[in-house]
């Protein structure tokens, strides 16, 4: 999973605190009084958990909160949401409980959530016996292949962190197939708009899928073309902002695709490769074999202005024929 995917799940989680815990853990939802607020200290955890050992987690968390059924006690809340356990992820979860026991006092309650975890045990329990000695501790653990089989039950929640789930379950299941990713991606997208969530959410949420759902850089500009198609038919006026975001990141991977492939054409050449590849994927998927044919004639384009127009003309043309007089001479 990549890099960007730790300040996906960081940013969610701390605008999301409450509704993560009520989507996956709702028994431990249920009994914090949230009228109280919560303490984050993720900070002081990081001073904790400096040094420690074991693969980089894509986000921890530190919170203390207050409990209805115990008004008296305060509680220490530690997330941690990583891709795959290691061979010690039960041994590690351990050692970061012990060590935020022993800085801050108190009850210390672990949770974690896999993302991409295709173990056929569950790794919810750490246990050490010798003799008549014995050390137990076990913990709250959501996998979010738990969820596969269920997209119709997180279709239809207004949490989220059913689109998080859905983001993570189309990014398994489209790896390495980008032409899949690009729909299951869109459809996230769409269901978005659809169900009218407010800015921050949409904004948030639009972040996440993007993070997690990576597509190549030709394809990122297919999803810019039909949010700005999308924007024409919704009064939504955020989607302009989204559409930003997205741009921009996108010109931010062409350069940075354009410095790989030599710096000789720099941006622009990386641009039109990707500009290229978008234009040959929408031939596909409006007119398939027949729109392919005519991908000799766009390979002999070299401006990205002039195939951007290419690509505008592919999406707004009903046939090949009338696409095919907007297109250069073989």
């Amino acid at each position: 999973m990549a890099a960007e995917d730790d300040t996906a799940w960081k940013d969610i989680l701390d605008t999301h605190l409450e509704e993560f815990l009520n989507f996956f853990f709702p028994e431990i939802h249920r009994d914090i009084d949230g009228s109280r607020g919560y303490e984050t200290l993720d900070k002081e955890l990081q001073v904790i958990l400096r040094g420690s050992k074991g693969r980089k987690r894509l986000a921890d968390k530190l919170v203390k909160v207050h409990l209805r059924s115990d008004p008296q006690a305060a509680v220490h809340l530690h997330i941690e949401v990583q891709k795959r356990p290691e061979a010690d992820f039960e041994r590690r979860m351990f050692e970061y409980n012990y060590r935020i026991d022993d800085r801050r006092g108190g009850e210390v309650i672990s949770l974690a959530v896999l993302t991409d975890s295709r173990s056929r045990r569950r790794r919810d329990c750490y246990e050490r016996r010798r003799w008549t000695f014995a050390q137990c501790m076990r913990y709250p653990l959501v996998e979010l292949r738990q969820y596969e089989g269920r997209r119709a039950v997180l279709e239809a929640s207004r949490s989220v962190f059913a689109v998080v789930v859905l983001a993570h379950l189309e990014a398994q299941r489209t790896r390495g197939k980008p032409v899949d990713g690009l729909e299951a991606k869109w459809s996230l997208l769409e269901m978005l708009y659809e169900r009218r969530r407010g800015k921050k959410d949409i904004i948030v949420l639009y972040k996440f899928i993007d993070s997690i759902l990576k597509l190549p850089a030709g394809l990122e500009l297919e999803i810019q073309d039909r949010l700005r198609a999308l924007e024409g038919k919704i009064n939504m006026p955020y989607v302009s902002s989204i559409e930003r975001f997205a741009e921009a990141r996108g010109k931010a991977e062409g350069k940075a695709r354009g410095l790989e492939e030599g710096k000789a054409r720099g941006l622009e050449e990386g641009e039109a490769k990707g500009l290229r590849e978008a234009i040959a994927l929408a031939l596909k998927l409006r007119f398939g074999p027949e729109g392919l044919k005519l991908l000799a004639r766009v390979r002999e384009v070299e401006d990205a202005k002039a195939l951007r127009a290419i690509l505008t003309a592919v999406h707004k043309a009903k046939t090949v024929d009338a696409l095919r007089g907007k297109l250069p001479q073989a």
